[in-house]
């Protein structure tokens, strides 16, 4: 397989992350993607996202969601120190720690924490978890695809794809302005387009975009020290000041717009968590398209019908998250390697 063509379908996090696994394995990789890797105005959720490396209340979640969250929380630190070093672009990744506030059941929440090694601490009514940390995502794509460069992987931007037939092998795929892509092996990490590319091959693929909503203000270093989380609602703030407040949870399809009642009711929720936001310019409003799926499970393995296929989408709102430990798992898959995480809850349904 490393002297085979691997082209992946989606220049977001987990395909870039998964380019990055495979190049380091070997492999001979070509990335497609319908707008430009690290574009600011694609719509992707790899960029507009905020970059919180945790899956929030993991104890809410099926233990395979939470798994592999970790797991790929826990390759993070690794990562960014490479693609610094190798790039020069920092990705920041930092041990903010989360502040959970109430409401929460605390019981569960530190039953877990101790199952899985979490270290937390109790503040009052509050639950810190000290490790809990944050990656610039907007940087981590543009180091990423730095990265790719760097060691020959060819990147076709502006590239879209038509939707496959069913197919007992799929030895090229063509483009919408008619050209034909040839490859040995494809693998599909388009997040929220992934269903339309694929929905005449796995009808039962349930991915789904879900719009998020994110405010952006500017305040003096350190005013938030921690990532603070609140029923739903999260505010983090970066190295340089800016904090983002978010995020909606939308089911409105492949809109991305942004809306004035989102930005009041984020407003409204932002300055209850932070009171010294109350009177702040809000600095950007931006939306991405998350790839919804089914109890935030998502689809990591080869596809059922088509065998020179695979999938690596629909993480839902961890995709940043999962991406290091996706990229590894969908690695081992192709190349025979025996992976770490138990990759049967990962797989394709028809």
């Amino acid at each position: 397989m490393k002297s085979n063509h691997i082209v992946i379908i989606g220049g977001g996090i987990a395909g870039c992350m998964t380019a990055m696994e495979l190049v380091k394995r070997g492999c001979r990789v070509t990335v497609v993607e319908r707008n430009q890797i690290a574009s600011q105005t694609s719509g992707e959720s790899s960029w507009a996202g905020a970059g919180l490396v945790f899956p929030l209340l993991p104890w809410m979640y099926r233990d395979e969601v939470s798994r592999l969250a970790l797991a790929g929380a826990n390759q993070y630190p690794a990562v960014s120190a490479q693609l610094l070093k190798e790039t020069g672009i920092d990705p920041e990744c930092i041990q903010s720690g989360m502040l959970i506030k109430p409401p929460f059941d605390e019981t569960i929440a530190t039953q877990w924490c101790m199952r899985n090694q979490v270290p937390f601490q109790k503040i009052g009514d509050d639950l810190l978890l000290p490790q809990v940390a944050q990656i610039r995502n907007p940087r981590l794509l543009q180091a990423l695809k730095q990265w790719l460069i760097c060691h020959k992987v060819t990147l076709l931007e502006q590239t879209q794809l038509l939707p496959i037939a069913n197919t007992a092998a799929l030895n090229q795929w063509q483009t919408t302005t008619g050209d034909m892509l040839e490859a040995d092996l494809f693998i599909v990490t388009s997040g929220a387009w992934s269903y339309e590319l694929l929905k005449e091959t796995s009808s039962k693929l349930a991915i789904k975009p879900m719009r998020g909503q994110i405010l952006l203000y500017q305040l003096p270093v350190n005013t938030l020290p921690h990532i603070v989380y609140q029923d739903g609602f999260y505010l983090l703030q970066r190295q340089d000041g800016y904090l983002l407040a978010g995020s909606t949870l939308e089911d409105v399809g492949f809109d991305t717009s942004v809306t004035e009642t989102a930005k009041l009711e984020m407003q409204a929720k932002a300055e209850a968590i932070l009171p010294a936001l109350k009177g702040m310019p809000i600095h950007k409003h931006w939306s991405g398209l998350r790839p919804g799926t089914p109890e935030n499970l998502p689809t990591i393995s080869q596809h059922p019908t088509i065998p020179n296929l695979y999938l690596n989408t629909g993480h839902f709102r961890y995709g940043v998250t999962m991406a290091p430990a996706s990229a590894t798992l969908i690695s081992d898959l192709i190349l025979g390697d025996h992976p770490e995480i138990d990759p049967s809850p990962y797989r394709c349904l028809t």
